[in-house]
């Protein structure tokens, strides 16, 4: 039953632009008329909306689905500059009073997982479910937080074309590096789109993210947790804190999967997401 949503039709999604404060974001839309419910998605680090459609084309028709473009990211404008993941989440709550959107599944893969929780954080009562992948609730640690500063520095030395390949390697499984060449340049594009400032800007922005650990129990909502099982940067570690936090979580791992299993193994990624959606009364 479920497969008869997973129909490949961009016909019905639309590529949209809204000014909220001193950004411009831009957004892609599956409508659904009448809309029972909303699913946004937001990508994760060096990113943009694209990564979502393959999700936004397998939405049963009653479900509008939305993808953004993060702050300085895609064909979002940069604003200020000044980059954190509260300054993100507040974006993203200011973006849905601005579309009307007051109760929605919020979905974010690893960075997009971390504005998840710091949107739901400052206001949960805009949330009725939460789809977290391959993300994680803590900040960083000294070593993390190193890393990311190397980088940046390496990101000022060599450019982006240098940091795509590496990230590339890094946060797919070894099946879609083989395999999935669709997904691989998809991935190549999307960094190389960012400017060099913006991708140092956001790294500054995931170093000195706050944890979230803490405000797990908070949360109420119907949550699913996704990982892909050979996921190098989130550890099943991780995961399990998100699982063990959030009162009824359910945890669901893809093999054969790194980093971002929405794109290595869509149809799988896809049953998943539905099924919870079915869950939880959406579809």
């Amino acid at each position: 039953m479920l497969l008869r949503y997973m129909i490949y039709n961009k016909s019905l999604i639309k590529r949209r632009r809204i000014r909220i404060g001193d950004i411009s974001i831009s957004y892609l839309v599956k409508e659904a008329a009448p809309a029972d419910h909303t699913v946004v998605f937001v990508h994760g680090f060096p990113f943009n909306k694209n990564m979502w459609i393959p999700q936004l084309e397998a939405l049963p028709p009653s479900i509008r689905g939305i993808a953004i473009d993060v702050r300085g990211h895609g064909n979002s404008t940069t604003g200020h500059g000044f980059f954190s993941i509260d300054v993100f989440a507040k974006d993203l709550l200011v973006f849905l009073r601005k579309v009307g959107v007051n109760h929605t599944v919020l979905c974010g893969i690893s960075m997009g997982g971390y504005i998840a929780l710091r949107a739901h954080q400052i206001q949960p009562d805009t949330f009725v479910g939460l789809v977290l992948c391959d993300t994680n609730s803590l900040s960083d640690d000294n070593t993390a937080k190193q890393k990311r500063f190397d980088t940046i520095q390496s990101v000022l030395k060599n450019g982006k074309r240098a940091f795509s390949i590496g990230f590339v390697n890094n946060v797919f499984g070894q099946k879609a590096l083989a395999e999935n060449n669709a997904a691989v340049d998809l991935i190549k594009s999307s960094i190389r789109r960012n400017t060099e400032s913006s991708i140092c800007a956001t790294l500054l922005a995931l170093a000195s993210r706050t944890d979230t650990t803490d405000s797990l129990r908070a949360i109420s909502v119907p949550t699913l947790v996704v990982r892909g099982a050979e996921d190098r940067i989130t550890p099943r570690e991780q995961s399990d804190i998100l699982v063990s936090g959030i009162s009824g979580a359910t945890y669901v791992e893809i093999p054969h999967c790194g980093h971002l299993p929405n794109l290595e193994d869509t149809t799988r990624f896809n049953m998943e997401l539905i099924a919870f959606l079915d869950q939880i009364g959406a579809v």
